[in-house]
């Protein structure tokens, strides 16, 4: 008797995503756009060098950036980029730009996106903005027909590793001495969410985002982490 090995469930009925090419995601708190260094730069500097230390710049692979022409030469290099595609993200209570995320290792014959090179500066962190802004950019992936929405960090990188969990992705493992950057090791950790989670990570998104989960004093009442984690089952 032959024995059949086993294989992967067919994927019927699927057809490749188109790669992200829009000019902007908007929502309610957020609006993202694709970052250009004459629109974005100078706001955007004006942002990060609120961060004294230069905190914000600890896990990524460039930067911090001293002047307003060194962050625009950097973004100049970005402009036109296919992968990774950044946009500059625009807090629509403060009124302001204030950070950047991307889509990058886009992979439409796969149905793979991640999300990556996130940087926010002080005036962004802890705001619905913030949150959004990754909100949009899984809802559009999975809307498209992506499959899968990968975050990878620095495995020391605690902010990181606790802000993928708190937005629902599921931890997958962690790929030892993966690359290096700024002459230092890396230890990447992968997480994913897919797309057969996302319907319950939306309803957690919105819920959390629904202006009355905020009090008068724009203090959150359901935590996100509460609602990813009851919804996605981790």
């Amino acid at each position: 008797m032959i024995r059949k090995r086993p294989i992967g469930q067919p994927v019927n009925g699927w057809q490749v995503p188109p790669h992200p090419d829009m000019p902007m995601i908007d929502g309610a708190y957020a609006r993202l756009e694709v970052m250009q260094a004459k629109a974005h730069a100078a706001d955007l500097h004006a942002a990060n060098i609120a961060d004294k230390d230069g905190e914000i710049w600890t896990y990524l692979p460039y930067g911090p950036f001293k002047t307003e022409k060194t962050y625009r030469d950097w973004m100049n290099g970005f402009e036109g980029s296919t992968d990774p595609v950044f946009f500059a993200i625009y807090d629509k209570e403060t009124k302001a730009f204030g950070g950047v995320a991307s889509y990058l290792r886009i992979k439409p014959n796969d149905g793979s996106i991640e999300v990556g090179h996130i940087n926010f500066a002080p005036r962004l962190q802890k705001t619905r903005a913030a949150t959004e802004a990754i909100f949009l950019m899984m809802d559009w992936a999975f809307a498209q027909g992506y499959r899968r929405f990968e975050w990878k960090c620095d495995a020391l990188n605690s902010g990181s590793m606790a802000a993928a969990r708190r937005f629902g992705f599921f931890y997958e493992g962690t790929f030892r001495q993966a690359t290096m950057y700024k002459g230092r090791n890396r230890d990447t950790a992968w997480f994913a969410v897919i797309d057969k989670d996302w319907d319950a990570l939306k309803q957690a998104y919105q819920v959390w985002l629904d202006p009355k989960n905020f009090d008068e004093d724009g203090r959150q009442i359901k935590r996100l982490s509460e609602l990813t984690f009851a919804m996605s089952g981790q």
